[in-house]
């Protein structure tokens, strides 16, 4: 990753551009930044959890924001985590449950604004990159992801998957968010944690009102492509979009002075790290 910044420089990148409440709006609606600071919430740098809930925090303070962070997928969940792990230093505590109740105070306000927001959420893909437009991220629950030896079986069945781009690991939760090119399907990665014999995975979705839903996988097995080599990223290529609905948004005005730093730091967010 030379060249690139760490998760903590990131991290705080973000967290300061959040502090200007001019630029709230425009990082929410970055489909990389939210989902990004959803994934270091279980990063094992304590120093990268609290910056990451600053960032939330900031945003959460812009009261449109607050309703499209709630149903982020992963996000009160992932706070849940944080407030609950007996390890999370008190004030990390203190900050993770500040955020949880403002998201949560969004949901029994504007209910029918609440509404037409998940209908439109269901049309469109969850992607953390903000540029590249042949993949496509899915959101697993892994039965039995409960130790490093577990981690590392699941490892070595994604890499051998043709079209698995990159992955990243919740390991207190038992999850696992993969990028995966548009073409390949889900199965193929339920398929291939099943060949471990050890791990069973199901899809995390979202439904009609919001919450998080986990969907089994058919027990039929499907072909699955070997990859002998690491998968490469997808270039940043300029292929349409399908939906109008699925297009990112550009920085706002407001954002001129960083929002060059915020597409790298996008960028970083998009090639997830193998954590």
């Amino acid at each position: 990753m030379s060249g690139e910044p760490d998760a903590l420089a990131v991290v705080n990148q973000l967290r300061d551009l959040a502090s200007d409440p001019l630029n709230r709006r425009a990082i929410v609606q970055d489909q990389g930044c939210l989902p990004g600071l959803i994934l270091f919430l279980d990063h094992p740098n304590p120093q990268v959890v609290y910056s990451a809930l600053l960032a939330l925090r900031y945003l959460a303070e812009c009261r449109s924001n607050r309703e499209k962070m709630r149903c982020e997928l992963g996000m009160m969940l992932s706070l849940q985590n944080v407030i609950q792990k007996t390890t999370t230093p008190g004030d990390t505590q203190l900050l993770a449950t500040e955020v949880y109740d403002l998201l949560q105070s969004s949901s029994t306000a504007d209910g029918d604004s609440m509404n037409e927001m998940n209908s439109r959420r269901r049309k469109a893909q969850f992607f953390l990159g903000t540029t590249n437009k042949r993949a496509k991220t899915v959101v697993l629950h892994i039965d039995g992801l409960d130790d490093t030896s577990r981690r590392s079986l699941c490892e070595d069945a994604l890499l051998k998957i043709k079209g698995v781009i990159s992955f990243t690991f919740q390991m207190a939760v038992q999850r696992c968010v993969v990028r995966i090119r548009s073409d390949l399907k889900a199965e193929a990665l339920a398929t291939a944690i099943a060949s471990t014999k050890v791990m069973k995975a199901q899809q995390v979705v979202k439904g009609d009102t919001g919450e998080e839903l986990l969907v089994p996988f058919q027990d039929t097995p499907v072909d699955v492509e070997q990859n002998t080599d690491l998968p490469d990223y997808l270039p940043e290529d300029e292929s349409p979009m399908k939906e109008q609905d699925k297009a990112v948004s550009r920085v706002g005005t407001h954002m001129d002075s960083g929002s060059n730093w915020l597409s790298t730091a996008a960028n970083f967010l998009s090639r997830s790290f193998y954590w």
